[in-house]
């Protein structure tokens, strides 16, 4: 057999060893409320309870802020399952998640104003 590939979930001729259905229990909805752009960052914390290794490659992924679409894009799997694994996680206290920031307006005039000043110093 080959040697895996970028860890355990990966393998050259065989592909994904694991199935996403199987990393997440089953499950297709996360207990915490993320968004794509939730950033997710490691507590220090260690989890009480026994997690998988997809668990622990996520938290590895968490050193600092990390969107829930760049840990689902490391880790190769749907956003869906990322989801769950990071909820698992925010749930053992061994991460934080934040919302995205937002602007209270999405048409801000002085937002809206700055991009057409930098689009007309760019022509």
């Amino acid at each position: 057999m080959p040697a895996p590939k970028d860890g355990p979930l990966l393998d050259d001729a065989a592909g994904r060893l694991i199935r996403p259905y199987t990393v997440s229990g089953g499950r297709t909805r996360p207990t915490t409320a993320l968004d794509l752009l939730s950033l997710v960052m490691a507590t220090g914390s260690v989890p009480q309870t026994h997690l998988g290794p997809e668990h622990a490659l996520a938290l590895g992924l968490c050193d600092g802020p990390t969107s829930v679409a760049e840990i689902s894009a490391h880790l190769r799997l749907p956003a869906v399952v990322t989801k769950v694994l990071l909820s698992d996680l925010v749930d053992c206290g061994a991460v934080t998640a934040r919302a995205p920031r937002c602007h209270d307006s999405p048409t801000d005039r002085s937002l809206l104003e700055a991009v057409l000043d930098g689009l007309r110093r760019r022509l």
